[in-house]
């Protein structure tokens, strides 16, 4: 067990079943549904009634799902022995020229389904392939239909913790529907340059709204924790893509980290940079990755003493 790491209790239970009965859930399915038809889930604030036109993210009302399934490609405390059971959602709030999943995050694909079809979804994932949690992909569009989704999973016996695997632009207010639910938050930390935001995903404001989500983040979950089997079930994973030319703004990241978050927050430093999508047209990184640029990054996280992703 890693040091830092805290023992589940064998009397843990995902954080969503403690606000099961009462209501709770109920009401903020409630005002999460009120974005439907006035959706200013992210900082977009696009206001946009979503029955009738697309906002940015050009998400409707309905849920694309892209795939689901165990997956062996995560993080090690969410893989496990049994994989993450991930659900990839269609449509993205962010524009990232560089976006290896373009075909989902730009082009939708996938296909539509209820609310009581991702029910079924998530309880499949926990009673077929018995997966170690739930992995919501690029969910924040969706927010809304997965409350009630989980609502109806767990009323018939869903009991994994949920994963919120995110691109860090969220706003505060969504994430606070979102308090109580999520027993797990992966959001990117794409970038500390406000203008990198803007060129490469297509977003303002990147850098101030990525700290205060990470802050309130933390503050609802705190820093991560694992079992005695090192499977996570509950805190705070933080991944980071080094970019070509990047470094100077990858270690402003992580000082960030280091500096403002949880000292037990796990940080996935990923190399798995190269020029997806529209990233040849960007000159500066238009190249994979270096081997030096990353063993520099990788360097400095190391002397912040910060929690490495093995």
């Amino acid at each position: 067990m890693k040091k830092g790491c805290l023992t589940m209790s064998a009397n843990y239970e995902p954080a969503y079943l403690k606000i099961l009965s009462g209501g709770k859930l109920q009401e903020k399915i409630k005002q999460a549904k009120k974005h439907l038809t006035e959706c200013n889930l992210c900082p977009h604030n696009c206001g946009v009634n979503r029955k009738e036109k697309l906002g940015v993210c050009r998400a409707t009302d309905k849920v694309i799902v892209s795939s689901f399934g165990p997956h062996f490609g995560e993080e090690a405390p969410l893989v496990g022995t049994k994989g993450s059971g991930t659900i990839f959602f269609a449509y993205c709030n962010m524009r990232c020229v560089f976006c290896q999943n373009c075909e989902l995050s730009f082009g939708g694909e996938g296909q539509p389904v209820g609310n009581d079809e991702l029910a079924d979804i998530m309880l499949e994932l926990q009673d077929y392939y018995h997966c170690h949690n739930i992995n919501l992909v690029t969910p924040t569009h969706f927010v809304p239909n997965i409350l009630e989704a989980l609502y109806l999973a767990a009323e018939r016996g869903l009991r994994l913790p949920l994963v919120y695997n995110c691109g860090g632009y969220e706003k505060l207010e969504t994430l606070a529907l979102l308090d109580g639910v999520i027993d797990i938050y992966m959001p990117d930390f794409k970038y500390h340059l406000a203008e990198r935001g803007q060129r490469y995903s297509g977003v303002k404001n990147y850098p101030e709204m990525v700290k205060k989500a990470l802050k309130e983040m933390d503050r609802q979950v705190g820093g991560l924790k694992t079992d005695e089997l090192g499977i996570a079930y509950r805190g705070l994973i933080i991944r980071h893509l080094v970019m070509p030319g990047g470094l100077e703004d990858t270690r402003e990241v992580l000082k960030f980290i280091k500096e403002e978050l949880s000292p037990d927050c796990l940080v996935n430093l990923m190399e798995q940079y190269y020029p997806a999508h529209r990233a040849y047209q960007y000159e500066e990184i238009s190249e994979r990755l270096s081997r030096q640029e990353y063993e520099e990054a990788l360097k400095y996280a190391g002397e912040l003493g910060l929690r490495l992703a093995g």
